[in-house]
């Protein structure tokens, strides 16, 4: 019963295989590697784009900061939502990695930027020259922190935008997987054909030990991408253990199989959480992340049984009256079974476990 997060899952087999395999002999260092020919070449296929740039890191704020910090320079604003993870989960490395441009808000529901305050926001942006924070790029994130979803009409409306006043547009895809597999749709149009210019492919919350995949859809950035990897620290010498994770991964579409299992036990949370009285969405589920209310008495049996999950915001007090209720996150992982969500149900309601 473990819904803190799909960070604290474990490695699917095939990833540690792959690893094993990859630590025999010898290989290039430093991104030459064989496997990162195969990596390179399976992306640009599954996104349809032939003259990509892909590199890797090992984190999703690396890999966030260095795309914003390739597509917008120090003295302009990165507009993104107020609960974005790079506003609010990345320490600055945004704000860092750019030398200095700003995080610039704009508001829509349910954890999605709104693209008619979007263009408000840029339509008003600058309008004292020099003495303003310039125009600098959008930052979107799918799944949304909110656990909702855009679509690919929604990305292009957002892209279009963008557009029209010659910005780039980077996604946060950290649970990119996750979204592609709910909207059914081709990575081509949710990134580059929704007017995408980079990608954070998320693959740590999707099953990998560690490693995000920066995908720069035009590749004439590549060369400065790959002098601020190197410049911040996050090139890696060893970098076949990194190309074996992300091989494997890809591979036979295992990252679509985990992005599925973790998707269907978060519907299947949904609507158990339905039948318990007193509980609540707060925002619509959109892949494998639920934000939910429940009733503290139910909030206290299931901790009592065992249940891992965050109050959320996370300054909530964990006790509290009993007739009162407590907003919480549950997150699914791609090795959450059916019998954790079960359990976790029954806890909620004071039943036993079904076995």
């Amino acid at each position: 019963m473990y819904f803190t997060s799909d960070n604290a899952s474990g490695v699917p087999a095939p990833v540690l295989d792959a690893l094993a395999r990859a630590n025999e002999g010898f290989a290039p260092s430093y991104g030459a590697d064989p496997l990162m020919d195969e990596v390179r070449a399976h992306i640009r296929r599954l996104f349809e784009a032939p003259e990509a740039a892909v590199y890797l890191v090992a984190t999703g704020t690396a890999a966030n900061a260095l795309a914003l910090a390739t597509h917008c320079p120090p003295w302009a604003a990165v507009y993104c939502t107020p609960i974005a993870h790079i506003e609010e989960d990345e320490c600055g490395a945004p704000e860092f990695y750019t030398g200095g441009a700003k995080l610039v808000h704009v508001p829509g529901a349910d954890g999605k930027m709104d693209a008619e305050a979007l263009a408000t926001r840029l339509a008003g942006a600058a309008s004292v020259g020099v003495h303003n924070v310039q125009k600098g790029m959008v930052s979107l994130t799918n799944l949304t922190e909110a656990g909702t979803r855009y679509s690919p009409a929604e990305i292009a409306a957002l892209s279009a935008v963008a557009r029209a006043h010659g910005l780039p547009v980077h996604l946060d895809g950290a649970r990119f997987a996750n979204a592609l597999v709910a909207e059914g749709c081709t990575p081509a149009e949710m990134t580059w054909r929704a007017g995408v210019d980079v990608l954070s492919l998320g693959g740590t919350k999707n099953g990998l030990m560690g490693v995000e995949a920066v995908v720069i859809f035009d590749p004439t950035r590549a060369w400065e991408f790959e002098l601020r990897r190197k410049r911040g620290g996050h090139l890696f010498s060893k970098h076949r253990f990194l190309s074996a994770q992300m091989a494997a991964w890809l591979k036979d579409d295992l990252w679509r199989d985990l992005a599925r299992h973790a998707n269907a036990a978060a519907e299947r949370l949904e609507a158990g959480l339905a039948a318990v009285p007193g509980t609540g969405l707060l925002y619509p589920r959109g892949g494998n992340m639920l934000f939910a209310t429940l009733p503290r008495a139910a909030h206290a049996r299931a901790r009592a049984a065992g249940a891992q999950y965050y109050p959320w915001p996370h300054d909530q007090p964990e006790d509290g009256p009993d007739d009162g209720e407590i907003s919480v996150r549950l997150v699914a992982s791609w090795c959450t079974q059916p019998q954790d969500v079960d359990g976790f149900l029954a806890a909620l309601q004071g039943q036993h476990a079904p076995v």
